[in-house]
């Protein structure tokens, strides 16, 4: 299995906009051969001390059955438009691949 956590800083005053393409796009990710989890996140505030907040960043969670699942993820139709429609809103991204140890 192969875990994805990717972290998207949005524009300022843009996130609404962001969350909206994001989840319409969820449907189609989720019927992706070797789609497990993807869900997007914000962060809580908890008041535990090591947390840093930031208001202005989506964390996906993923996971995928294999690695070759998760590269054609990465090219499928949907997400190229995805990345189309959002990449104005978008100040950085990274990402995280992880497997079981």
């Amino acid at each position: 299995m192969i875990n994805v956590i990717a972290s998207i800083q949005i524009k300022e005053g843009r996130l609404p906009e962001f969350i909206e393409i994001f989840k319409s796009n969820i449907p189609k990710v989720l019927e992706e051969k070797g789609c497990i989890e993807y869900v997007p996140t914000i962060d809580v505030p908890t008041g535990l001390p090591p947390q840093e907040l930031d208001n202005n960043v989506v964390t996906i969670i993923e996971k995928w059955d294999s690695l070759k699942d998760l590269q054609a993820h990465l090219s499928a139709p949907h997400m190229l438009a995805y990345k189309e429609n959002v990449k104005d809103l978008v100040d950085k991204l990274s990402l995280k691949v992880l497997g079981e140890v």
